[in-house]
């Protein structure tokens, strides 16, 4: 029974399934759990950039880490203390112990992302078949946590996220420890801090700075709409589930379409989504566009970076492009918080719209090879 589990699909269905099932009970409505508990937007914005800010610090040296060692015990020994932050969590009841209780957690969390987003192109099974169950986790997550907030009480969100991050584990346990990347070369690649990665960080830095922004304010702002917990819940779950089609059927459209193309294609597409304002469009406009655009974006960096960075500097370029999307997010969370309490979430969907048209135009602008020759979705 272990040999037939070990590298078996159902290891990657566990270790997908239950990691972004665990980000979604864990933060997707960290905003809402936070305003009902009495604080403000710009405390929400203090305790998440926190996060960000010790999820920068940690993600170079687990990435460090990772290139030098075996990146499944590490990654499985992160989580696994991340695991226990989750239940410590529970028990926060002043706003500066939440927030250094969440950063712990969610840095470690993240610090295992590269390695988990990358075990999907390395694995012997195709990307798509893999990714999928990362973001139907994250649905079905997203709809549980609603009703568990509604029906049961907000703290038992994170209980749920522990047990994920278990079943998570057991996941990585069976998966094949792999360190090469499979591809084709063809174009010339580089390694770290050449112009073509630094003018990709300061992209990935405005994307993430607009996008997880807007994942913090979201429910927040469904909520201020006149949603209750149960039908936002249930909006996420459908949002989420826009990802599936996108993920599925990566390996027709990811390794024909260039770096180029992608990159503008992901901004317009955030472009669009900011700019409309009636109340139902919205959130018509969101599924249809926010998650689409976050998972094509996940998806294009390891693109992106296997096509710029040396094969043996890929994972430290990873654990970079995190380093650089916590730098973003932390500030313009600030910002966020300051535009919601003092203005209003009309002036600040204005903000991110402005950004998503500068970030547009950077790419337009951005000579990068084409990553044609690339093969991690097939």
């Amino acid at each position: 029974m272990r040999i037939h589990y070990k590298n078996s699909y159902f290891s990657y269905l566990l270790m997908y399934f239950f990691y972004f099932f665990s980000l979604a009970v864990f933060s997707g409505y960290i905003s809402v759990y936070l305003m009902d508990k009495g604080y403000h937007a710009s405390q929400v914005s203090m305790v998440v950039s926190c996060s960000f800010i010790l999820s920068m610090i940690i993600q170079p040296i687990v990435g460090y880490f990772n290139d030098h060692y075996s990146q499944k015990r590490l990654n499985m020994l992160i989580l696994l203390l991340a695991a226990v932050l989750g239940i410590i969590f529970i028990y926060a009841q002043n706003i500066y112990m939440i927030a250094l209780i969440y950063s712990l957690a969610l840095g470690l969390f993240n610090a295992a992302n590269p390695v988990i987003e990358n075990m999907a192109t390395l694995s012997r099974f195709s990307y798509g078949k893999i990714r999928i169950w990362g973001t139907i986790g994250y649905a079905v997550a997203s709809k549980i946590s609603g009703v568990i907030y509604d029906d049961v009480s907000p703290e038992a969100m994170y209980a749920f996220f522990t047990i994920g991050l278990i079943l998570c584990v057991i996941g990585i346990y069976g998966t094949q420890n792999v360190k090469q990347i499979k591809t084709q070369k063809k174009e010339k690649t580089i390694g770290l801090f050449q112009k073509n990665f630094i003018i990709y960080l300061i992209i990935v830095c405005l994307f993430y700075a607009i996008t997880n922004t807007n994942t913090t304010y979201l429910p927040a702002m469904f909520q201020n709409l006149g949603l209750s917990m149960n039908t936002i819940s249930t909006v996420i779950f459908i949002l989420t589930l826009s990802k599936l089609p996108i993920i599925y059927f990566s390996q027709y459209y990811m390794n024909r379409l260039t770096n180029k193309q992608l990159l503008i294609g992901i901004f317009l597409l955030l472009t669009i989504q900011f700019f409309i304002k009636q109340a139902m469009i919205v959130i018509i406009v969101s599924i249809c566009t926010k998650a689409v655009s976050t998972m094509l974006f996940i998806m294009l960096n390891l693109k992106i970076v296997a096509t710029i960075v040396d094969m043996k500097h890929q994972m430290s370029a990873l654990a970079l492009v995190q380093t650089c999307r916590n730098f973003g997010s932390i500030v313009f969370q600030f910002v966020a918080g300051y535009l919601i309490d003092f203005y209003s979430y009309d002036i600040f969907y204005l903000i991110l719209c402005l950004l998503s048209i500068v970030g547009m135009v950077i790419c337009i602008f951005y000579r990068i090879p084409s990553g044609n020759h690339q093969h991690l979705f097939d």
